[in-house]
């Protein structure tokens, strides 16, 4: 065999594998749902983007206005000595903000999102008196001790 023979082979089987781990990839993201997963995610930014919205346009004013101070009481302190102060307005802003931002994400949610139908109820089963193994609620005999039911 040539040298230049030899480099096409070894070129081939290079390309081989190149092919079957691109192959393995794509099974790969085929079967763990990665791409559900990545579309799931790039959704879930838009959806927050909407929230941030709706919440930072529509609701923060009304409560603003409805909050006396327009908006002063975030700046809320308790001083606590040599120029330390416990910032509760702060704290207090955040956690207003993170329920109205709850409540607008359930409501999106909620519009979006339907309940499963609720067509796929469980089979009918029913317990053997025997062994109280779990057994069709059509069953004549039981499947596990085969006593009649």
């Amino acid at each position: 065999m040539t040298t230049a023979h030899l480099g096409l082979e070894g070129a081939a089987k290079a390309t081989q594998a190149a092919r079957s781990v691109a192959k393995e990839f794509r099974e790969f993201l085929l079967k763990q749902n990665v791409v559900a997963l990545a579309a799931g995610v790039v959704i879930g930014a838009a959806i927050g983007k909407v929230v941030s919205g709706i919440v930072d346009d529509l609701i923060m004013p009304v409560v603003g206005v409805m909050l006396p101070g327009q908006g002063e009481w975030r700046h809320a302190v308790l001083p606590i000595g040599s120029g330390n102060a416990i910032a509760y307005g702060d704290l207090l802003g955040r956690l207003v903000d993170f329920g109205i931002v709850a409540f607008v994400v359930f409501l999106v949610l909620k519009a979006f999102v339907k309940p499963a139908a609720a067509s796929a109820a469980a089979p009918a089963t029913k317990g053997c008196p025997e062994c109280l193994e779990t057994i069709p609620a059509a069953a004549r005999r039981c499947k596990a001790c085969g006593s009649a039911v």
